[in-house]
This record gives structure tokens, C-alpha cells and sequence, in this order.
């Protein structure tokens, strides 16, 4: 992979392929770059497409200079931005990358922005009792406590609870079956290092997004998995409703990756929405 310095020294790792307009896809928490494999062909043939290991992620080392915040995510990706002198860049962020795109547009505005897709999050994670739209619609912080204890004794395990015991039905009963995906994700989730993943986390929880929505001066796509473990439909109609020029898709029966079940659709769907007028 390719690496440039951010301002604390840490090398960031990222690959970028293809020629055209800048298309920078951010993946989520726990992830990497590869996500983003199966939608190559089809975005580099139009499009220069980066995508990034985030920092505390992917190929990073165990422990990076600084902890891995949103807030530090979002530095990053404006220097990552400033490094290649991007500009009007399509910006698509799935979960994590999309809460780093929300406190990019709350430090750095729109700059050098051209279109947003957002995949499946909510501008807040935890609830509370005048906030529903945060995970499960009952996620606390207390609950996040709970988590965050959970993390600590037991990485891989505590993130497979998440995902599994959340509101997807198929994702429950694969984990209460242990069906093989679910093993082939705890064996995944242990080459991780914790700390710095958790510490991510930590940050991710404590945000808040909603005031940002309104200063969304460029089109927004959301993408919503219709059947998200985590998100409500109410959710996703929040941010739309919220948002300025924003455009809503449902995927039915799709979980929290839905570019990832329905990918023809998504890649049709993103083309389009950048090639509007």
C-alpha cells in the first residue's frame, strides 16, 4: 500500500487506482480497505477511487502515534485530501466513515466536497429518552459501558454480540447457531488490535452529528439497510429530513452492509447519483 505522513508522523496507508474525478471510500469500524474490493472494476472505470486503511485499522501498526478519534479520522482525511490536492471529491462513507464525513463537515466544512454517500448510520449513536434513532433504539450509555466493559475482556466476542444479538433476525440466528461466517468474523476480529479499536470506539459513541445535517451544502445519497442489526427505517428518515438535498434508498431485507448485499444495485445507484446534473 501507499502511505503519506499526517501531522503527528503516522503513516497513513491507503490505495488509489483508476483515473478520473476522485471518489475516496471510507470504510467502517473494524474494517479495512478491502471492503471496498468488490466495487473496483466498476468505479475505476470512471473515477481515481482511494480508499484508505483508517488509523487503528487494517495494515496500521498496533499502536498508532495518536488515538484513532473521529476527530483525528476526520484530520486525516483532510490531509489526505490536501495531499493529493483533491478536489470536488465524491465522498463515501459506510458507518464509521460516514460519522468521520459528519465531523470532517464539522471542522472543515464542505471544502473540496462535491457529493456525500452515506451508508446506514445514525448522526448519534446512543439514546436516551428524547433520542431513539441511536443503535438498537435502546443503546445507552450505560449500555455503552456495558460494551465498552464487554471490549475489554473480550474483543472479538463483544463485537459479535453487537452485530448478532442487534435487530436483524438472520444475523441472531447465525450467531446463536454459530454458523460458520460467524466463526470466520470472531477469527478475523482476534488478528485486531484491541486497544486502539476500542479507544475508536469510545470517541464514536461520545459524538453527535445532528446539528451538522443542516450545514450539508452539497447532495447527499443515503444508503439504509431496510433489516439494519442496528438502525431503525426512522432513522434513516431522520437524516434525510435533516439534511439539505438529501436523496434516501432502502435496501428491503439488507442488513447493515447494504452496498454489500445488493452491490449492482449500489453501483448503479452511486452512478447515477454522480452523474446528475
Amino acid at each position: 500500500m501507499e502511505h503519506f505522513r499526517a501531522d503527528d508522523g503516522e503513516p497513513i496507508h491507503y490505495k488509489s487506482s483508476g483515473k478520473g474525478p476522485a471518489l475516496v471510500l471510507l470504510h467502517g469500524w473494524t474494517s479495512s480497505h478491502r471492503d471496498w474490493n468488490p466495487f473496483l472494476e466498476a468505479f475505476e472505470a470512471g473515477h481515481r477511487v482511494i480508499r484508505w486503511d483508517a488509523r487503528g485499522h487494517g495494515g496500521h501498526a498496533l499502536q498508532t502515534r495518536t488515538a484513532p478519534t473521529v476527530a483525528r479520522m476526520a484530520r486525516d482525511l483532510r490531509q489526505l485530501i490536501e495531499y493529493h490536492d483533491l478536489q470536488e471529491v465524491v465522498a463515501v462513507g459506510h458507518s464509521m466513515g460516514a460519522l468521520t464525513l459528519w465531523q470532517y463537515i464539522r471542522d472543515f466544512g464542505c471544502a473540496q466536497l462535491s457529493r456525500l454517500v452515506l451508508i446506514d448510520q445514525s448522526p448519534k449513536l446512543l439514546t436516551d429518552a428524547q433520542w431513539p434513532n441511536g443503535i438498537y433504539g435502546d443503546f445507552s450509555a450505560l449500555r455503552n459501558e456495558r460494551f465498552m466493559a464487554e471490549l475489554r475482556q473480550d474483543f472479538a466476542e463483544a463485537v459479535l454480540r453487537l452485530v448478532g444479538e442487534g435487530m436483524n433476525e438472520a444475523a441472531r440466528r447465525n450467531y446463536l447457531a454459530q454458523d460458520p461466517s460467524v466463526e470466520a468474523m470472531r477469527q478475523r476480529l482476534r488478528t485486531l488490535a484491541a486497544q486502539p479499536l476500542i479507544d475508536c470506539w469510545a470517541s464514536l459513541a461520545e459524538a453527535d452529528y445532528r446539528d451538522v445535517l443542516a450545514r450539508i451544502d452539497i447532495p447527499a445519497l443515503l444508503v439504509h439497510g431496510g433489516a439494519s442489526n442496528f438502525y431503525h427505517p426512522r432513522t434513516a428518515h431522520y437524516v434525510r429530513d435533516s439534511t439539505p438535498s438529501a436523496l434516501l434508498h432502502i435496501y428491503d431485507n439488507v442488513d447493515h452492509a447494504p452496498h454489500l448485499w445488493e452491490r449492482e444495485r449500489f453501483i448503479e445507484d452511486v452512478l447515477a447519483f454522480v452523474g446528475a446534473a
